[in-house]
């Protein structure tokens, strides 16, 4: 039995299918956490849904903000970017199902000693608040108030996270931190245009993962959605976005503590899909 991280997959099903095989995945002996953005820039965005949904419980999938983004388009409150590949899951036979089965991935997962998310936690969230907040989006992910919260579900205000926040508001600063956070100033206060590297913050800010004195400091957090950041591996911090779909790879990271092959790194080199950049 093994466990294992995988970052960012965006529609790229044939890189995905050959990392499982090299890490021998077996649905029926094995578990796969994938990090977030499963769709979309790739080619494959639905055969990567219909692979996962067919692993059932052995993939854990969490999400990004690309599918959070597939869900919003299928809505019609968001209009694709030029650059989307979303077509073939909004035109599929089984459109509805790949759509049900996407709104009711998770926001956040704690297992194996690791909290994972796609983008990042802000400084005043420890563990426990983190799953928390991820739980209040999920559940209304997965209610009949879907169409409403993805209708107001966009924007970059309020840009800091207060316990009071109450609604939509609320909401949205717990999606924008926990699918699209990079940087941030040392009072939590989110710069979400800024996608460069480590050493290119803009002024005032941040690594989110490097402000002094966070709560979430004494546990360790797997994440993905920073591509430019590639892989990093610190005691506290995994972050697995290698760049699959820019030519990049994509990354698995075995997590089991007492195996021989703890924390191995694997990684499957990947066409490019689009141009960096773009």
């Amino acid at each position: 039995m093994a466990h294992y991280l995988i970052g960012d997959i965006q529609g790229c099903d044939a890189p995905l299918a050959r990392l499982l095989a090299k890490i021998d995945f077996s649905p029926s002996r094995d578990t796969v956490y994938l990090l977030g953005d499963l769709v979309n820039r790739g080619p494959a965005s639905a055969a990567v849904l219909r692979r996962l949904m067919a692993y059932g419980d052995a993939a854990r999938c969490l999400l990004g903000n690309h599918d959070l983004s597939l869900l919003a388009v299928a809505c019609g409150h968001r209009p694709p970017h030029r650059n989307d590949t979303m077509d073939e899951i909004l035109q599929a036979a089984d459109r509805a199902e790949l759509l049900e089965w996407l709104r009711r991935r998770a926001m956040a997962i704690h297992a194996h000693g690791v909290l994972m998310v796609h983008g990042g936690v802000l400084p005043q969230w420890d563990l426990a608040q983190t799953l928390a907040l991820a739980a209040e989006v999920e559940t209304v992910l997965r209610g009949p108030g879907l169409d409403g919260f993805l209708a107001q579900m966009w924007g970059n205000q309020p840009d800091h996270w207060e316990d009071g926040l109450q609604g939509a508001d609320r909401l949205r600063v717990i999606v924008n931190a926990l699918t699209r956070l990079r940087f941030c100033t040392p009072e939590g206060v989110m710069d979400l245009k800024a996608s460069g590297g480590l050493h290119q913050a803009p002024a005032g800010m941040l690594p989110w993962f490097d402000v002094p004195g966070r709560r979430s400091a004494g546990v360790c957090i797997a994440f993905g959605h920073w591509s430019t950041l590639g892989y990093l591996r610190r005691p506290d911090l995994i972050a697995l976005d290698t760049g699959c779909v820019w030519g990049g790879c994509l990354s698995a990271l075995r997590l089991d503590a007492s195996s021989a092959g703890a924390h191995e790194l694997i990684q499957e080199p990947c066409e490019q899909a689009q141009a960096p950049g773009e």
